[in-house]
């Protein structure tokens, strides 16, 4: 049953405002739809929705908490560094990023953080 229903991420801001303006003017998405529970993002063609919310416990989470998939991560890197977002580096055992950049077998792969320090990623299946 649940394999038939629409699925979105729930991500924590401790700074709703904060957080509003960093996803229009750094991430470029605008209109969320205010609800009682927080902000409503739906990407377009039927790629889902997520929920920001307003709680202290924002930026506690140390894993990807939401990702992007993409045809174009090249493309889509430089866009939002145009905008002035900036791509996390990680040295780590299974993953090493260059220029932000992380290759593996199946896909690449680049991290950033939002203002309310949640880990988002932009994935580029191979």
């Amino acid at each position: 049953m649940l394999k038939e229903m629409e699925l979105y991420a729930v991500l924590p801001a401790k700074d709703l405002q904060r957080a509003r303006e960093f996803y229009r003017d750094k991430v470029g998405l605008e209109d969320p739809e205010d609800t009682a529970g927080g902000l409503v993002y739906k990407m377009g063609a039927g790629g889902g929705a997520f929920l920001l919310y307003e709680t202290d416990n924002a930026g506690s989470a140390k894993n990807t908490q939401m990702c992007w998939v993409t045809k174009d991560l090249d493309a889509e890197v430089a866009e939002l560094r145009g905008r002035g977002v900036v791509f996390e580096e990680y040295d780590v055992p299974g993953l090493k990023t260059e220029n932000g950049v992380a290759t593996t077998d199946g896909e690449r792969g680049a991290w950033f953080l939002d203002t309310e320090g949640n880990i988002l990623c932009l994935s580029q299946l191979r």
